[in-house]
């Protein structure tokens, strides 16, 4: 019978064959969370911001632009921190650069 326990302590101690190591998967796992993380989340989203980082960047006068707030003019102004959009004949409205969303192609203005 002693035979039986010998065997036992030997199983205990290893993963028998065919069986991965608890802690190699959990390394697997906290890997490939990382990635998911990664592809899905932080990258596209430091694309968005080098994109809009590039976009004012280029503003000039002339441009017609849509903000964050969905109010459609054409830049009047511009210094380092803000904009003057033009968004009435003989109505300006000053915002800050960041809240410019999107350049609108030119010509979609027609009323001012």
């Amino acid at each position: 019978m002693s035979f039986l326990i010998a065997t036992a302590q030997a199983a205990e101690g290893a993963p028998a064959a065919g069986q991965m190591d608890p802690g190699f998967f959990n390394i697997i796992f906290l890997v490939g969370f990382g990635l998911i993380f990664y592809f899905f989340m932080w990258r596209p989203q430091s694309k968005r911001a080098k994109a809009h980082k590039a976009l004012i960047g280029g503003l000039a006068k002339g441009d017609e632009v849509i903000t964050a707030g969905g109010i459609i003019g054409k830049v009047t102004r511009l210094n380092d921190e803000y904009v003057v959009l033009e968004v009435a004949e003989g109505t300006e409205m000053k915002f800050q650069k960041a809240h410019v969303a999107a350049e609108l192609p030119k010509g979609t203005i027609k009323s001012i």
